[in-house]
């Protein structure tokens, strides 16, 4: 079948994760992404580990499948030049820069777009093109702490907590993706590209949901743990060798999970009778609940909870998580092959009727497509020795 962004071509200048999962995404549904970075080093996130594989990090690999590298040294004339003859190709154009660096480099919007007018031009950056913080730098810690995530992420009391994985930067890219899919759709009906400015706080802010409409109403916010402000029992609860989360949401479901832990009695007790009030008595709830559940292990648990309809799952590894009979049946992890290793590739989620999805080659060794990329559009050998000559794609 056709991918959806088969000939589409995407050239992305990002580095680390928020353009870079946001190509991953374009990728995956078939575009071609040129990645284009700098000789004899690369994306940072190359390098990012340890742990390390071979000398790259695999956390490279999670954010890049499916792209074709090439080395460009844009702060020389040919470079810039080889660039450009690139971005007139191009259907798309990204960068992750601090705002002011895309001009300096002569790749902003404006002349990208003289090159090409109807591209589809993305610039993320921490805060945006505008604002008193614009020319601030940011990363994920630096987003989670401002934008309120760490306010409400830890033990009751404790400490602050950053969320145990990019979070910022991967709703940064999914933004990214979701606005250059909008503006190619936009292209297709009025035949004009279009400008995105992306700020990764104002990415984030949209995602508060709950917690900010606490906060529209006047109440605080706090760290909670896994409980939730508005719901109870939503929660993991210890076992006899691990946790189990639990989520009780209506009636029904608070009446079948006292039965299917033989605590009946709770149905009884006007202090859990109604969702209020076991919010309002979340912490007696939380002891109750866990003197029973210590009992069992979180299997014996889990098999009482299927049986019963209740909406529950354990708290698994990481590895648990990627590999068990679920992931397995939906083909979420794969392998690709690279030069006879084969590396482990966490497919994405869309699954469509009619049109073909999914990741095609493994992620790209440092300036493995630069003849090749350069050489589909039109240029011949000679020409292509006289660009490494004049230093287009580094000093080897």
């Amino acid at each position: 079948m056709s991918r959806i962004f088969e000939d589409l071509l995407v050239v992305d200048l990002s580095t680390f994760v928020t353009g870079g999962f946001c190509s991953l995404m374009l990728a995956n549904q078939g575009a071609d992404v040129v990645k284009v970075e700098r000789p004899g080093a690369g994306d940072d996130i190359r390098h990012s580990g340890p742990p390390f594989i071979d000398g790259e990090s695999p956390y490279y690999w999670t954010v890049n499948y499916g792209k074709r590298s090439v080395e460009l040294d844009l702060k020389s004339d040919a470079g810039l030049a080889a660039l450009y003859e690139l971005a007139e190709e191009a259907d798309v154009f990204l960068q992750n820069f601090r705002p002011g660096t895309a001009d300096r480099l002569g790749v902003d919007y404006e002349t990208i777009k003289e090159l090409n007018d109807d591209v589809v031009y993305c610039s993320i950056s921490a805060f945006g093109d505008t604002g008193p913080w614009s020319q601030r730098p940011g990363y994920d810690l630096l987003i989670q702490g401002i934008s309120g995530i760490m306010s409400v992420t830890g033990e009751e009391g404790g400490d602050p907590v950053k969320v145990g994985l990019p979070q910022t930067d991967l709703i940064t890219g999914m933004w990214a993706a979701f606005g250059i899919s909008s503006a190619l759709y936009r292209r297709e009906l009025t035949g004009e590209g279009d400008y995105i400015d992306l700020g990764m706080l104002d990415s984030t802010l949209p995602w508060l949901t709950k917690q900010a409409g606490k906060s529209f109403a006047g109440e605080e916010t706090q760290r909670m743990g896994t409980k939730d402000p508005v719901l109870a029992p939503y929660q993991a609860f210890a076992t006899a060798d691990g946790y189990v989360n639990v989520a009780a949401l209506n009636p029904k479901l608070w009446r079948g999970f006292c039965e299917a832990i033989d605590r009946p009695d709770l149905l009884e007790d006007p202090r859990f009778a109604e969702n209020a009030d076991r919010v309002e008595n979340m912490n007696l709830l939380e002891s109750e609940i866990e003197a029973r559940l210590t009992d069992r292990t979180t299997d014996e648990w889990m098999d009482a909870f299927v049986d019963a309809g209740i909406p529950a799952g354990p708290v698994q590894a990481v590895e648990d998580a990627l590999n068990n009979e679920q992931t397995e049946a939906r083909g979420v992890m794969t392998t690709i092959e690279r030069d006879g290793q084969e590396i482990p590739v966490i497919e994405h989620p869309l699954n469509f009727d009619r049109v073909d999805s999914g990741f095609e080659s493994p992620p790209p060794k440092l300036g493995e497509h630069t003849e090749q990329v350069f050489s589909e559009l039109g240029i011949d050998d000679e020409r292509l020795a006289e660009m490494r000559e004049e230093g287009a794609f580094g000093n080897d």
